[in-house]
C-alpha cells in the first residue's frame, strides 16, 4: 500500500538528506568529470534543457555534457549518434552524467527516485495513463531504470512508471536506489539498438 504520508512530507525530507549528503561526498567526482569534459568536450561543461517535472511543471534539468558540437558541411547539427563523443558514451554508461541531478534534487525540482524526467514535446503524446507518471516528481532513478531502462519499450516504461506512482513508500525508493548501484556496475539497458541512448517517443499505440 502506498504511503501517503512517506509521499507528502518523508520523500521531500529522504531526498533533502541524502542529495545534501551526496554532494559532499562526490564532490571530488564532480570536480575531476568537469575537468575532464571541459578538456574531451569543451564548453559548456554542463548540458541544461527544459523538462516536465511534477504535474508537468517546466524546469531546467543540470547533466555533464556528453555529446559535441559536431556539424555537416552545410552547417546542420549531426544527429545524436554522430555527436556522441566516445568519452561520453563513458558518461552514460557509467551514469557519471547524471551525479550534477542532486542540485536538482537539492532544489526540490526533482527526487532521488521517481520516473526519469523526459522531453517537453511528448506530454502531448501520453494517454491518460501515461500522464500518471507526473503524479509524483521525476527522479535521477526509477523503477523503470532497474527493471530494463532503454531496452525497454516506451509502453513498458510508462507501465512500469504509473506502478511506482501507485506503490510509492519509503522500502521501495531503499530498494530501488540499492539496485541502481548494481546496473550501473553492470551497465545493462544503457541504449536501444540504432540509438545514442532510446530511440525518440511518437506515441502509443493504446487507447
Amino acid at each position: 500500500m502506498v504511503s501517503t504520508a512517506y509521499r507528502r512530507r518523508g520523500k521531500r525530507a529522504f531526498d533533502a538528506v541524502f542529495s545534501g549528503c551526496g554532494l559532499v561526498l562526490m564532490a571530488p567526482v564532480l570536480a575531476a568529470v568537469a575537468v575532464l569534459v571541459r578538456i574531451k568536450l569543451g564548453s559548456p561543461v554542463m548540458f541544461r534543457q527544459q523538462r516536465p517535472g511534477l504535474h508537468g511543471t517546466p524546469f531546467i534539468v543540470v547533466k555533464f555534457r556528453t555529446m559535441t558540437n559536431l556539424r555537416d558541411a552545410p552547417g546542420g547539427v549531426l544527429n545524436d549518434g554522430e555527436r556522441l563523443a566516445p568519452f561520453g558514451r563513458f558518461l552514460r554508461a557509467t551514469s557519471l552524467d547524471e551525479l550534477p541531478e542532486l542540485v536538482n534534487v537539492v532544489r526540490g525540482d526533482m527526487s532521488l527516485v521517481g520516473p526519469r524526467p523526459l522531453l517537453m514535446q511528448y506530454r502531448e503524446r501520453y494517454t491518460l495513463q501515461q500522464t500518471r507518471r507526473h503524479e509524483v516528481k521525476p527522479g535521477i532513478t526509477g523503477w523503470a531504470q532497474i527493471n530494463g531502462r532503454n531496452a525497454l519499450s516506451w509502453d513498458d516504461k510508462f507501465r512500469l512508471d504509473v506502478w511506482y506512482v501507485d506503490h510509492c513508500s519509503l522500502s521501495l525508493d531503499l530498494k530501488i536506489l540499492a539496485l541502481t548501484c548494481w546496473k550501473m556496475l553492470t551497465r545493462e539497458g544503457i541504449t536501444q539498438p540504432g540509438h545514442a541512448s532510446a530511440a525518440e517517443f511518437m506515441g502509443s499505440q493504446r487507447p
